[in-house]
């Protein structure tokens, strides 16, 4: 076998397609492909991050829910609570208010039941020493018996 020119121009042409694919074509395509590659291991890594971000957001948001949602049922408790103190010590002033106003109404009522007593008994005087002046035909003068009158009226 024979060693030609063109067995070794084909076997240099041959070498410097290698050399030829492997710096200007390989190279550069494995470094394309390293970079796509990292740019998706950092896209997922990325998205692994988002959705744990995600995920610790929305317990997060949950917990603060749930908070609010106890803040809001103290409120209402409290304030449940404070209108039933207003309106214990509504019925307390209600109460004690009706007991003043019954007590001023007693005394009023009493008031008045001397003053018509009162007047009864000068009434009845008056008619006494008038029964008594037909009785006697004369004239009683009631200045002059206003002990006896005052007497017989305390007794009336």
């Amino acid at each position: 076998m024979n060693i030609t020119v063109t067995l070794f121009a084909q076997v240099v042409a041959f070498i410097a397609l290698i050399w030829f694919v492997h710096n200007k074509l390989w190279g550069p395509m494995n470094g394309m492909l390293e970079d796509r590659q990292k740019r998706i291991s950092d896209g997922l890594a990325a998205a692994e991050k988002g959705k744990k971000d995600q995920e610790l957001a929305e317990k997060k948001v949950k917990e603060e829910l749930a908070e609010a949602k106890k803040q809001a049922a103290e409120i209402v408790s409290l304030a449940q609570k404070r209108s039933n103190e207003i309106v214990d010590e509504a019925k307390v002033s209600a109460r004690a208010e009706a007991d003043r106003i019954i007590v001023a109404a007693n005394a009023e009522i009493k008031q008045e039941i001397n003053r018509a007593k009162e007047a009864l008994r000068k009434e009845v005087s008056a008619i006494a020493v008038v029964g008594a002046s037909k009785i006697l035909n004369k004239e009683i003068d009631a200045k002059a018996h206003a002990n006896l009158l005052n007497d017989l009226a305390a007794q009336i």
